[in-house]
C-alpha cells in the first residue's frame, strides 16, 4: 500500500528513493540516502510529489517525484536503477524497482485514457480516478515467463539486442491475453528459438521493474527442433556447454538463478 502524499517530518529517519525518469538519485558512494531531512543535502521537498511507499528495516521508505537530473539534490548523482543490483541486499533494489513504477505510473495517468479529462489521485491507495467518467487506473504490472532449457549437457543462451555487448542470457517474454503461463512459455521458445519443449517447471517469480514486469521463472528440457534464432527479438544464440558459459547474468536476477538450478539438475 501505497499513501499519496506524504509530508516526512524534517527528523525522521527514513530511505529516500528520488526518482528521475528511469534514474535514480545515489549517494557518491552508490547508496540510496537515508536519514532525516535535516542532515541530507535535498531541497526544500515541498515542491515536489512525495509518496510512502513501504518499509526497509523498519523505517520508512519515500518515492520523491524529481524533476529530470534535478540538480538541487546534492551529495551524490543520478544513475540507471541497475546499479542497485547487488546479491546481497536486494530488498533497496525491489524497493527501488517500486518506486520507479510508481513514478511511471504517476506521469503517465496525468489524464483519463477514455474521456480525457485531467485524472486525480486517490487519497487511500495508489490509483489515478477520473471524476468525469470515473474510470480509475492503478500502476501496471506485465506478467512475463523466463526460461532456462537444457539440452543433455547443454544450456540454450541468446544475446537480446538490449543487452551489453557479450552478455548472454535464457530466454524471456511477455504473456498475451489469454494465455497460461505454459502456453506463453511454448510461443515464446518456438518463435525465438524454433524448438519445442518438455518438462516444464515453474521454480519462482520476480519484479523486475524495466518497466513493469513480473518474471515467472521456470526450466524446460529440449524436446524438438533444430535452433533458429528469431533476428527480430535477437541478435545470437546457441547451446552451450554448462561447464563452459559465456558471461551470464549476475547473481541476484532471476536469470542467473533458473541457470545456477538449470546446470545443477
Amino acid at each position: 500500500m501505497a499513501t499519496l502524499y506524504a509530508t516526512p517530518a524534517n527528523d525522521e529517519p527514513a530511505w529516500w528513493f528520488v526518482v528521475s525518469a528511469d534514474h535514480i538519485f545515489l549517494t557518491h558512494d552508490g547508496e540510496v540516502p537515508f536519514g532525516p531531512l535535516n542532515e541530507l543535502a535535498f531541497p526544500d521537498l515541498a515542491q515536489y510529489q512525495v509518496i510512502e511507499i513501504g518499509e526497509i528495516r523498519e523505517r520508512t521508505c519515500y518515492l520523491v517525484m524529481a524533476d529530470y537530473m534535478d540538480e538541487q539534490f546534492k551529495g551524490g548523482d543520478f544513475a540507471p536503477l541497475r546499479q542497485l543490483l547487488k546479491p546481497d541486499d536486494m530488498e533497496i533494489f525491489k524497493m527501488a524497482g517500486r518506486a520507479r513504477q510508481f513514478s511511471d505510473f504517476l506521469n503517465t495517468h496525468r489524464f483519463c485514457g477514455r474521456c480525457g479529462t485531467r485524472m486525480q489521485s486517490v487519497e487511500w491507495e495508489l490509483a489515478m480516478h477520473c471524476h468525469q467518467c470515473h474510470h480509475r487506473c492503478y500502476p501496471r504490472v506485465s506478467p512475463c515467463i523466463i526460461v532456462a532449457i537444457t539440452k543433455g549437457e547443454q544450456l540454450l543462451l541468446a544475446q537480446g539486442k538490449r543487452h551489453k555487448a557479450g552478455l548472454y542470457s535464457i530466454l524471456a517474454g511477455f504473456v498475451e491475453a489469454g494465455e497460461n503461463l505454459e502456453q506463453a512459455l511454448e510461443r515464446e521458445v518456438y518463435e525465438e528459438a524454433g524448438i519445442r519443449v518438455k518438462n516444464i517447471q515453474y521454480h519462482m517469480s520476480q519484479p523486475w521493474s524495466f518497466p513493469h514486469s513480473l518474471m515467472m521463472g521456470f526450466t524446460a528440457e529440449w524436446e524438438s527442433g533444430n535452433l533458429h534464432i528469431d533476428p527480430h527479438e535477437l541478435v545470437t544464440g546457441d547451446w552451450f556447454p554448462i561447464n563452459d558459459l559465456p558471461q551470464i547474468p549476475p547473481q541476484g536476477t532471476i536469470a542467473r538463478t533458473l541457470i545456477d538450478i538449470a546446470i545443477k539438475r
